[in-house]
């Protein structure tokens, strides 16, 4: 009998061992990225790790890389804010620090009012200058279930992507700055942007529904990494995948349909931003 029951505890054991998420399994947070704020880590049952970063009246929540990249792949699966997010901003972007010549690559989710959609801000800042934005309703509810976004860094273009479809190309100009001589690292955050995010800070944050949680999973970053002053690019195999990666014919008319149905905000449009004419790349690009 004891002995049938050493055994019939050392299956059940083994069982829930095999059944229990291994933190070596997805464990991307803690491996490569510093926290701070509110952020909580768990496992799904598919043994993937699921980073919550949460909003309330003392604190946001973000993690950012402890490696610095210049150019690469970088990509996310996200779950916002469900119902009343108006005037919390989430985000997955690229930066190089907060100097003012500094380099970055935004994806900003605007919170809004239950039932109304969501704007994604995409921006692309270049030796400090930043009034590049690009804003989208997104086309789907963002908080029902994981979307996948992407950005592609290379030393021809910057490219925006949604799931499968491609939203944005900020290309690269000889004569203009461009985010390519400063490695970056990569952040996300949760924080209150009530003073900006929803209807120009119009609609403030409603403390009442929070906590606020933003879920991500399934980060990677396919990229190169600088390895000293003056030293070649340390590079993963294949990165011609990536490297000269620009938009085709097809890929063009996605960014087309965007545009055409869901873009909120074109900086290349707004005359009275740029009395004395709109940047030069607006014409080009």
């Amino acid at each position: 009998m004891a002995a049938a029951l050493r055994r019939a505890l050392s299956a059940a054991v083994a069982v829930a061992l095999l059944a229990a998420p291994s933190a070596s399994a997805d464990s991307w947070l803690y491996e490569k990225f510093t926290t701070d704020g509110h952020v909580r880590a768990d496992y799904n049952a598919q043994g993937q790790q699921v980073t919550s970063l949460i909003l309330d009246r003392q604190s946001g929540g973000a993690f950012y890389s402890r490696q610095k990249y210049l150019y690469g792949v970088f990509s996310i699966q996200m779950k916002l804010i469900h119902g009343n997010s108006a005037g919390t901003v989430t985000s997955f972007y690229l930066t190089s620090g907060d100097g003012p010549g500094h380099d970055e690559i935004d994806m900003e989710f605007m919170g809004n009012s239950t039932g109304e959609p969501v704007v994604l801000n995409t921006n692309v800042w270049a030796a400090g200058d930043g009034k590049k934005e690009q804003q989208f309703y997104l086309w789907f509810d963002p908080a029902a279930d994981f979307h996948t976004y992407t950005i592609i860094w290379n030393d021809k273009n910057v490219i925006f992507k949604v799931d499968d479809l491609f939203i944005r190309s900020f290309r690269r100009h000889a004569d203009l700055p461009y985010p390519g001589g400063k490695p970056m690292s990569v952040h996300a955050t949760l924080w209150d942007g009530s003073f900006w995010a929803t209807r120009q800070g119009e609609v403030k944050v409603d403390w009442a529904a929070a906590p606020f949680v933003v879920s991500y999973r399934g980060y990677s970053a396919d990229a190169c990494t600088p390895d000293g002053e003056g030293r070649p690019l340390r590079c993963p195999t294949g990165t011609d995948r990536w490297m000269s990666r620009q938009l085709d014919a097809a890929e063009w008319g996605t960014v087309a349909w965007a545009r055409k149905n869901y873009m909120h905000y074109n900086y290349c449009e707004d005359g009275w931003r740029f009395p004395q004419g709109f940047p030069a790349e607006c014409s080009r690009n």
